[in-house]
């Protein structure tokens, strides 16, 4: 009950406030409303998840990683039926050990599932619903480091010369010189573009505003498929049939798939030309601070982990610098 007066308060007050002021919002509320101890014990576990996804919601997370979020903790919360209040770090370990023997999947998956948990016993606890995450103790899964395959130069110009849409090839191009998210690909505008300047504002993860550069090869793709559009719709890039609407994620992903197939590579997704071009920057010497801005990435641990360093250019540098 309360929750739903939580929900339609900051529903009410969304067109006056920004997002910060929202959460602040949320935050004064929810304090205010859960200050004493019985009023905390009618909670249900369902509706702190709710009053968590919607903090998220607020802080700018996409649909996609709500849904995340929403899967994983729902998932646990059946199989631990304590009230969240009283869960122990001991149920959480048995039921993530449980998860990984019942679906034979790997660390990096449990990992997964194990930081969205603690994402959620986190914001409880700087919510003061509990005093003290359980997943404190709960450390990082070690996983094997894998060197990720990249996209080689050839293999793009073979796809660039399979392509027989105009539109695909714009999407190749774009993706490929500016390292872009296929989520900040379909929601570009024409507008977006200045072809002159060769570069386009995007908007990331929490709606964070970022500029990128795009190549001379992606300017005059983008400019053919542009003039070659005699629909009226703003979106870049839109379905090849009418309605001609607006392209989304899966439409890029299924695309670039069924290309990688017919030419006979594996896994050719959206998100492997934005590891290729981290890769490409840092092998032709672009300082890391700048491929994470680039990148639009608020940690540059995670920066690193797109790059993948030519072990051929290692032993240049090797020769150079120490031998």
């Amino acid at each position: 009950m309360m929750e739903e007066k939580l929900v339609n308060i900051l529903n009410e007050m969304a067109e006056y406030l920004s997002i910060a002021q929202l959460k602040k919002l949320q935050e004064v509320l929810l304090k205010q409303l859960s200050d004493d101890k019985p009023q905390r014990e009618t909670i249900s576990n369902e509706d702190y998840l709710k009053m968590f996804l919607n903090a998220k919601r607020i802080e700018g997370c996409s649909d996609r990683t709500i849904q995340y979020y929403r899967v994983t903790v729902e998932h646990m919360l059946r199989n631990i039926i304590t009230p969240i209040r009283k869960i122990t770090t001991e149920e959480i370990r048995e039921y993530l050990a449980d998860y990984q023997k019942i679906n034979n999947c790997s660390k990096v998956t449990v990992d997964n599932v194990r930081r969205n948990i603690s994402s959620f016993f986190t914001w409880l606890e700087e919510e003061d619903y509990i005093l003290k995450s359980p997943m404190r103790r709960i450390h990082k899964i070690k996983t094997k480091t894998v060197v990720k395959e990249v996209i080689s130069d050839e293999s793009i110009e073979k796809m660039r010369d399979y392509c027989k849409e105009k539109r695909d090839i714009a999407i190749i191009d774009l993706l490929y010189s500016t390292g872009i998210r296929v989520g900040e690909l379909v929601n570009l505008n024409i507008e977006d573009l200045d072809l002159e300047q060769r570069e386009c504002v995007v908007y990331g993860k929490g709606d964070k505003e970022r500029k990128v550069y795009f190549d001379a090869k992606a300017k005059i793709h983008l400019e053919d498929y542009i003039q070659s559009r005699n629909d009226d719709n703003p979106a870049l890039f839109v379905t090849l049939d009418a309605p001609h609407s607006r392209l989304k994620i899966s439409g890029v992903e299924i695309r670039l798939r069924e290309l990688g197939r017919e030419l006979g590579y594996s896994k050719i997704h959206p998100h492997k030309f934005r590891r290729t071009m981290a890769t490409r920057a840092i092998d032709k010497g672009m300082p890391i601070e700048q491929v994470q801005k680039i990148l639009g990435h608020s940690q540059i641990d995670t920066t690193m982990k797109y790059a993948i360093v030519n072990q051929t250019n290692v032993k240049t540098s090797h020769q150079k610098y120490i031998a």
